[in-house]
């Protein structure tokens, strides 16, 4: 049974059809490729979300300084290549937690629109 659900996780991860996958499930295909020295199973995933988050920067950056600005659709898949860096460390940190992506997903749109409807989007704090 255990062989027949990971089957189904490593083939819908290679999948190349165009259904779309939720959140949950690339977060499973995400775990499948988590390799590191356990006892930093949050640091580690934390500091490379970082890290990534930055390449994405620094690829937006490269483009304004010596692209003049033109989002090319090359320079757009570089873009998105590390933006899928920055969703693989995010998937891996929320398991490490203990919450599902989906679980985050649904978190995170309740605060926004809370603060959307009580006039709070703008300024700081986390509990505005």
């Amino acid at each position: 049974m255990e062989n027949e659900a990971r089957y189904e996780v490593t083939a819908l991860c290679e999948s190349p059809d165009s259904r779309g996958m939720s959140l949950n499930e690339y977060q499973q295909c995400a775990l499948e490729t988590a390799v590191y020295p356990e006892e930093y199973n949050i640091v580690y995933p934390a500091l490379g979300m970082a890290g990534e988050a930055g390449e994405v920067a620094d690829k937006v950056k490269k483009v304004i300084r010596d692209g003049n600005a033109d989002f090319s659709p090359v320079k757009c898949e570089e873009i998105a290549m590390e933006i899928g860096d920055v969703m693989w460390y995010c998937a891996v940190l929320a398991d490490r937690i203990g919450y599902k992506l989906d679980t985050i997903g649904r978190m995170n749109h309740r605060k926004l629109k809370s603060r959307q409807l009580r006039g709070k989007l703008g300024g700081s704090g986390d509990n505005r």
